[in-house]
């Protein structure tokens, strides 16, 4: 058995010592030191040993620590007797372990002394009351963030999602708390309202699971960041429809609220240079790029420098395929603006496909509908594998009553894509997933809805990351 030495004076230590009596472990045996003694009810006299003595005692101490204990603990109310403890122990055990109850700010370079902050150790417990802050494990793991403790409010984007669909890159959901009662994730297991989630994982990727838990609707393009970005490469647009290009970008600037950052490359055309300056105002950055070099990591850095979240390009950019594939490597949503009115857009379209990732960006979808004024309507192709789409409608159906917008479900044998391209005024919103930077010739013989978004090339769309 493991010998524990314990030095107790106060109300702590003898509270401490209280603990420790009704833990589980039989594998230990607890020397008591106390200057004055306490009485405790129901402790096993086998595995707890009192002694009364006065700790700064060098003789006292040093007949007690001719046994081998693996670790001494002190918790005591006076400075200066701790100071004198720890330097009696040092003079006896030079490498045996000390953990000290700091409640003075000590300092220490003993490898060995372990200090535990008092004041620390109150002030986390009382912040885990604290709404809207994540509780983070302290004496679990390294104690730096890596386990975290959030309750999905019932307005969430995470609530009525199945566990599988969630992408779940450098974190993970290992545990969930329903009405007092643990249950273990599965794939399939959806997410209720109210239930605490156990995450595990990177601290910075814990904070923005967070943030994304608690997001609600009129935050978009948060999760993703905060301002939106209009990039305008004066060598692939139609320089006749730019300038209403320009305005189209501006009416959704001004509908999500965020400032706007318009970033011209490839400069090439005087008058249309000084009609974007005209915009410049507080929440309008015109930057001009003159210098044709790195275009590539130049757009990278104003991604992160700016905290864009979202990103506005012509239908001619995307067609690109080399840009096309760079936007995608930003992880940040895209929408494509055509050359139709904006202004009158009233629906927005989505086309299920045989996989789950229009559930993964549901959440996006309703933010942005709602900011926007859209409809959501889904389109189902029944001549495809029909089990996954049904449980992305039941999301979306449980959503649309969280959020209190209704949704339409349109249930056709023919493919979708061939129907919207009889529909006006609305706009298509699908998952930017990898397949789409693929080049168009290689999807013309594709049954994959989502490879076919090029066919509703006339229309907008928005094109959203599935992960976070």
């Amino acid at each position: 058995m493991k010998k524990i030495l314990i030095i107790s004076d106060g109300e702590v230590g003898s509270h401490f010592i209280r603990r420790v009596s009704q833990t589980y472990s039989s594998e230990n045996i607890y020397y008591i030191v106390e200057t004055n003694a306490s009485e405790y009810e129901d402790i096993n006299p086998s595995r707890f040993k009192f002694h009364e003595f006065d700790p700064t005692s060098f003789y006292k101490l040093s007949n007690l620590l001719k046994m081998e204990f693996v670790q001494v603990i002190i918790a005591m109310d006076n400075q200066s007797d701790v100071e004198n403890t720890i330097k009696n122990i040092r003079t006896i055990k030079k490498q045996l372990r000390i953990i000290v109850l700091n409640q003075w700010n000590l300092q220490n370079e003993d490898p060995a002394i372990i200090l535990v902050n008092s004041n620390e150790i109150l002030s986390s417990r009382l912040l885990d009351y604290l709404p809207n802050v994540p509780v983070i494990a302290q004496n679990v793991g390294i104690g730096e963030g890596e386990i975290m403790e959030v309750m999905v409010p019932f307005g969430s984007s995470f609530v009525y999602r199945h566990i599988g669909v969630i992408e779940q890159k450098n974190w993970r959901i290992v545990a969930i708390y329903r009405n007092k009662k643990l249950i273990m994730p599965s794939r399939r297991r959806m997410i209720q309202p109210n239930d605490i989630l156990v995450l595990i994982g990177e601290p910075a990727v814990l904070k923005s699971v967070y943030k994304a838990i608690k997001r609600e609707l009129g935050q978009f393009p948060e999760p993703f960041g905060s301002n939106i970005y209009l990039y305008i490469d004066m060598n692939l647009i139609n320089h006749a429809t730019i300038e209403e290009f320009v305005r189209r970008a501006i009416f959704v600037h001004k509908k999500f609220n965020h400032d706007i950052i318009i970033k011209v490359v490839n400069p090439n055309d005087i008058y249309i240079l000084q009609q974007i300056k005209k915009l410049r105002d507080i929440n309008v950055i015109v930057d001009i790029e003159y210098n044709h070099n790195n275009l590539k990591n130049k757009f990278f850095n104003d991604i992160k420098t700016y905290h864009i979240g979202l990103i506005i390009v012509s239908k001619e950019i995307f067609s690109n395929y080399k840009m096309r594939t760079t936007l995608y490597e930003a992880h940040v949503p895209v929408l494509k603006i055509s050359d139709r009115s904006f202004s009158k857009v009233k629906d927005a379209a989505l086309v299920l496909n045989d996989n789950r990732d229009l559930e993964k960006i549901s959440a996006n979808i309703f933010d942005i509908s709602e900011q926007m004024g859209f409809n959501i309507e889904l389109y189902n192709y029944l001549n495809e594998h029909q089990k996954d789409k049904e449980e992305v409608i039941e999301h979306y159906n449980n959503l649309s009553t969280i959020f209190s917008k209704s949704i339409k479900v349109f249930k056709d044998s023919e493919n979708p894509i061939r129907t919207l391209t009889q529909k006006e005024n609305f706009i298509q919103i699908l998952p930017f997933t990898y397949k789409l930077t693929k080049r168009k010739v290689l999807s013309m013989l594709s049954t994959d809805n989502e490879r076919l978004y090029h066919r509703l090339d006339s229309y907008h769309q928005i094109f959203i990351p599935v992960q976070l």
